[in-house]
């Protein structure tokens, strides 16, 4: 009579071979971290040294709203959850009645790119419909976000020196257009104090 060899695994799931048991470890954590995920959503668990409890935060227009639920405080881990979770979906009910804010634009001071030492200006070469390639001075600009304009002053027109000078007066006239006259003084401040640390 031939030897019957049975296999653990096929008997009992726990035997399963290495990657079955990561795998289905793997599914188990999923499905436990979209549960706990859905009713944690914005609250952190603390403990750490002497603070034990439930951490709220909600955020609006740059501004964090906080609030730490001790255990100590409301009468146990459960309890403390409990309060969080309700302080949260009050939150979220108050946050959704604040008007969002614009976001601010983004001015960009420096760029290791940059050769002409005026942020927005560069030394180009053009090639014309004709093959003819013209050198110049460009000047880039945002007037919106997601939008760019551009537009050159030649050389063989004007001559190095008036080709930039026109350049860099076009860039300053569109930056005080877009951010108003202090513009300037704020990108001096800013370029201060970061050549300071």
């Amino acid at each position: 009579m031939p030897f019957l060899r049975l296999s653990l695994s096929t008997c009992n799931p726990t035997y399963a071979n290495p990657s079955e048991r990561r795998e289905r470890k793997l599914r188990e954590n999923i499905k436990y971290m979209a549960k706990r995920d859905k009713r944690n959503k914005g609250i952190s668990r603390i403990d750490s040294g002497s603070t034990h409890g439930w951490f709220v935060r909600g955020y609006k227009n740059g501004k964090t709203y906080s609030k730490l639920f001790s255990d100590l405080k409301c009468g146990g881990k459960r309890k403390a959850q409990r309060n969080a979770r309700q302080h949260r979906d009050e939150l979220s009910e108050k946050l959704a009645l604040i008007p969002t804010k614009p976001r601010g634009r983004r001015i960009v001071y420096r760029d290791s790119r940059n050769t002409t030492g005026v942020l927005g200006v560069c030394r180009t070469a053009k090639r014309s419909a004709t093959g003819r390639v013209n050198e110049c001075y460009s000047v880039s600009w945002r007037p919106e976000p997601g939008v760019q304009k551009c537009t050159s002053f030649s050389i063989k027109k004007y001559g190095e020196k008036k080709a930039f000078q026109l350049a860099v007066a076009h860039r300053r006239k569109m930056l005080r257009q877009i951010y108003g006259p202090g513009i300037f003084r704020k990108m001096a401040a800013r370029l201060n104090s970061t050549s300071k640390r």
